[in-house]
C-alpha cells in the first residue's frame, strides 16, 4: 500500500486549488485523484465567460480558469491520477480506488480533502410524467454534448428549472441556432443568478414562467410535445392553466446534489439540507482529518468562491498533517434561522480559528429591504441591510475572532433575517 500525506479526491477547480495550497503550505507528499481523462473537472465544458473576476481581477472562460490552476498544480509538481475512479473512504483514512494500468490498489493518507463536486438532479428524482422517450436531457449533459462532443441535442426546445447552467443552456443553444420556446420553474422564483436572467433570457426574448412545471410528455420515440402547466403554493398544478409546446427536446435543469456517496462511507456526518458535509471552521468534516471544500460541501454560484474555500481547505489539511489535531475542544455552533437554510461551517473553534472566518450560506426565499442580524446567543450583536437577497445566490457575513474572544462564554452564534 502506498503511503501518502494528504490525498485529494476530485481534479476540478475545488481539488486542483486545495492540492496547490496544501503543497504551498508545506505537504510534500501529495496526490489527487480524478475520474476523468484530463483535469479541471466541470469547467472543460462551461466555454462561457464569467469566471474568474475576484480570483484574478479579469474575466475567463472556463476552460481558461481551470488551465490557471492546472499550470499551478504541475509548476509545483504535485503529481495527479487521470481515469481513476475512488470506490472508498474508510474512517482511517485508506482509499480504494481503481484504473486501467493499477487495477483495483489502496491508498493510506494522514489527511484527505474530498472535492468529488456536485451531480444533477434526474428526471426520475423529479417524478415527472409522461411518456420516456429520447430528447430528454439534464442540461449539463447537454453543455458536455454542444460544448465538447460537438453534438446538438434538439432544434426546439423547453427547458425545465432556471438553474444556472439551464439558463447558460438557454443562451447557448439559441446561438448554435435552436429555438428555445419557454423556461419553466417550480418555484415563484428563478434559481439561478440574475446577471444569467439578463443576460440568458431577457437578451434573447426567451420567456421564463415562473410557478409552472412539466405535466406531460409526448412523444414514443422522440419528444414531440410538452405540456406545462402553472402550480399552486404547495407545487401541485393548476387544472386549466396547461400550455403544450411542440418541441424534440427537454432539458431538465432542476437543481445539484453534492456528490457525497463516498462521504458517507467514511463515516461522514451529513447536513440534510445542503446534502453535504457538517464542517467546523477548518472546513473539518466529523471524521478527524478529513476535510470537505467546493460544491462537494455545499453548492457555489461562483467558482471563485470554490477556490477561495479550496484554498482554505488545503491551508487547514497541512496545518493538520504538519501539526496534528487541534487540542482545544471549545465549540460555538452556527445556526440558520427565520430565513437562513444553512450555514458553512456549523460550528467554530475559537480557540482554532484564524482572524476571521467568513460564514457562507444561502436564504429561503426572496427578500428586500431586509437586514441580515448575528446574534449571540440571542443577542443581535450586528445588523447589514441588504436590498435583496434571493435564493440562487449566496450571501456571506465575516466573524472576527478579535471580536469573539470579548464573549468567553459564547455557546451559539445564530444569523437570521429580519
Amino acid at each position: 500500500m502506498e503511503n501518502y500525506d494528504l490525498i485529494v479526491i476530485g481534479g476540478g477547480p475545488a481539488g486542483l486549488a486545495a492540492a496547490a495550497a496544501a503543497r504551498e503550505n508545506g505537504v510534500e507528499n501529495i496526490l489527487v485523484l480524478e475520474r476523468d481523462k484530463e483535469p479541471g473537472g466541470i469547467l472543460n465544458q462551461c466555454i462561457h465567460n464569467g469566471f474568474g473576476l475576484h480570483t484574478f481581477q479579469e474575466e475567463l472562460t472556463g476552460p481558461e480558469y481551470a488551465a490557471r490552476f492546472i499550470e499551478k498544480v504541475e509548476k509545483l509538481d504535485i503529481p495527479y491520477l487521470l481515469n481513476t475512479m475512488v470506490m472508498d473512504i474508510t474512517e482511517d483514512k485508506i482509499v480504494t480506488a481503481m484504473n486501467r494500468e493499477k487495477g483495483m490498489f489502496q491508498l493510506s493518507a494522514k489527511a484527505i480533502i474530498l472535492a468529488m463536486g456536485c451531480r444533477e438532479r434526474s428526471r426520475g428524482a423529479l417524478n415527472i410524467p409522461g411518456y420516456r422517450p429520447a430528447g430528454i436531457f439534464s442540461a449539463g449533459t447537454a453543455q458536455r454534448l454542444v460544448n465538447m462532443e460537438g453534438y446538438m441535442p434538439g432544434k426546439e426546445v423547453v427547458i425545465l428549472g432556471s438553474g444556472d447552467i439551464g439558463l447558460i443552456m438557454a443562451r447557448r443553444l439559441t446561438l448554435e441556432g435552436a429555438k428555445v420556446k419557454v423556461v419553466a420553474e417550480l418555484m415563484p422564483y428563478s434559481g439561478g443568478l440574475k446577471r444569467n436572467i439578463v443576460q440568458c433570457l431577457n437578451d434573447f426574448d426567451i420567456p421564463l414562467k415562473l410557478s409552472h412545471t412539466v405535466v406531460d410528455i409526448d412523444g414514443k420515440d422522440r419528444v414531440k410535445s410538452v405540456t406545462i402547466a402553472e402550480v399552486d403554493a404547495d407545487g401541485k398544478p393548476i387544472p386549466g392553466t396547461e400550455e403544450s409546446y411542440c418541441c424534440d427536446t427537454l432539458l431538465l435543469s432542476c437543481g445539484l446534489i453534492p456528490e457525497n456517496e463516498l462521504s458517507k462511507n467514511a463515516g461522514v456526518a451529513l447536513n440534510p439540507v445542503t446534502s453535504g458535509p457538517i464542517v467546523n471552521d477548518a472546513l473539518e468534516t466529523s471524521v478527524e482529518g478529513i476535510f470537505a471544500c467546493g460544491n462537494v460541501l455545499h453548492v457555489h454560484d461562483l467558482v471563485d468562491y470554490v477556490t477561495e474555500e479550496a484554498s482554505n481547505a488545503g491551508r487547514h489539511a497541512a496545518a493538520y498533517i504538519l501539526k496534528g489535531a487541534a487540542t482545544d475542544t471549545r465549540r460555538i455552533s452556527i445556526t440558520p434561522a427565520d430565513g437562513v437554510r444553512y450555514t458553512v461551517p456549523s460550528c467554530i473553534r475559537p480557540g482554532h480559528m484564524e482572524e476571521t472566518l467568513t460564514v457562507r450560506f444561502r436564504v429561503g426565499a426572496i427578500y428586500k429591504n431586509s437586514s441580515i442580524v448575528t446574534c449571540f446567543d440571542g443577542e443581535p450583536v450586528n445588523r447589514r441591510r441588504r436590498p435583496v437577497m434571493a435564493p440562487g445566490e449566496m450571501e456571506s457575513i465575516v466573524l472576527e475572532r478579535k471580536t469573539l474572544e470579548k464573549y468567553p462564554d459564547l455557546k451559539e452564534i445564530t444569523i437570521r433575517i429580519e
